[in-house]
């Protein structure tokens, strides 16, 4: 029989409510099997649904299992610090300094910074460059928009990042559908991650569009832990900032830092939807 579970929709990447990236949180989800899940994740209709279950791991605090309306992935960067934001809101007391979430690719470190901001140790990656003879069909994909090349950089999803000459080239794409989903097919990712560097004095440091195509439909999603991960794997040096959501009228904003040879995502998080769920 379905029973009341602790449930809350997190506003991710913005202090200002319903400007960032949307999450829905299901809390104290043991006992739910991958195919409830789904059901759950295809119903809230939001990018993720994330679902909350004991660790396996005694190293961790948590574990979480990440859909999307279609499928469920080993790893996603809004899912990661919205879950762990959702945790700490419900009173949860890590057992060390950092939040340990256990996902598909392991441990994830997260950390609470000031200003109630949350950061996430991006994962392991790997990457490779874009096939050249792919080239004509990324500008085919970016209707004409000037581009050298890409990168596939996986970490646990795949997103094919690539420069533009600057923010207003980046925002300034319209992407054809017919050919992002013919290059993403092609180049075995999930999706494309366009970034163009600000002028000095401008709103970031760099502007981030993620481009994906669902049943030959283009989405775009409103800010992007994971592609902005991806990103920094080939920015690595210098601390910045990005804005991403603009298209959408949203006002999502990433602060991307290095440490050690490790990148952190951070963002601020708010709860905008706090109640149960009966599953």
């Amino acid at each position: 029989m379905p029973q009341p579970r602790p449930f809350k929709q997190v506003d991710v990447f913005s202090q200002v409510p319903f400007m960032g990236n949307p999450l829905a949180v299901v809390l104290g989800a043991d006992g739910l099997d991958g195919a409830q899940m789904q059901a759950i994740a295809r119903w809230t209709g939001l990018s993720e649904t994330t679902f909350v279950l004991a660790p396996r791991d005694p190293a961790a605090d948590y574990r979480v299992r990440i859909f999307s309306p279609e499928m469920e992935f080993p790893f996603a960067g809004h899912p990661t610090l919205g879950t762990a934001h959702a945790l700490l809101d419900a009173g949860m007391q890590p057992k060390g300094a950092r939040i340990v979430q256990e996902c598909g690719v392991g441990l994830v470190h997260i950390e609470r910074q000031a200003g109630g901001m949350l950061a996430f140790q991006a994962p392991p990656c790997t990457a490779r460059a874009l096939d050249p003879a792919l080239l004509p069909l990324l500008q085919a994909a970016l209707d004409g928009m000037p581009a050298t090349g890409g990168v596939v950089v996986e970490m646990g999803i795949r997103w094919l990042c690539v420069p533009l000459t600057d923010a207003a080239a980046c925002l300034a794409v319209r992407a054809d559908i017919a050919a992002l989903t013919a290059l993403l097919a092609a180049c075995r990712a999930d999706g494309l991650a366009l970034y163009g560097a600000h002028s000095a004095g401008g709103p970031a440091d760099y502007e981030v569009r993620a481009l994906l195509s669902e049943h030959g439909a283009l989405v775009e999603d409103p800010v992007t832990g994971s592609a902005n991960a991806c990103i920094a794997h080939l920015l690595a040096g210098a601390d910045y900032r990005v804005r991403q959501g603009t298209c959408l009228q949203r006002d999502g904003r990433v602060a991307v830092s290095f440490r050690a040879g490790h990148a952190w995502i951070g963002g601020a998080c708010l709860t905008v939807v706090d109640g149960s769920i009966l599953a």
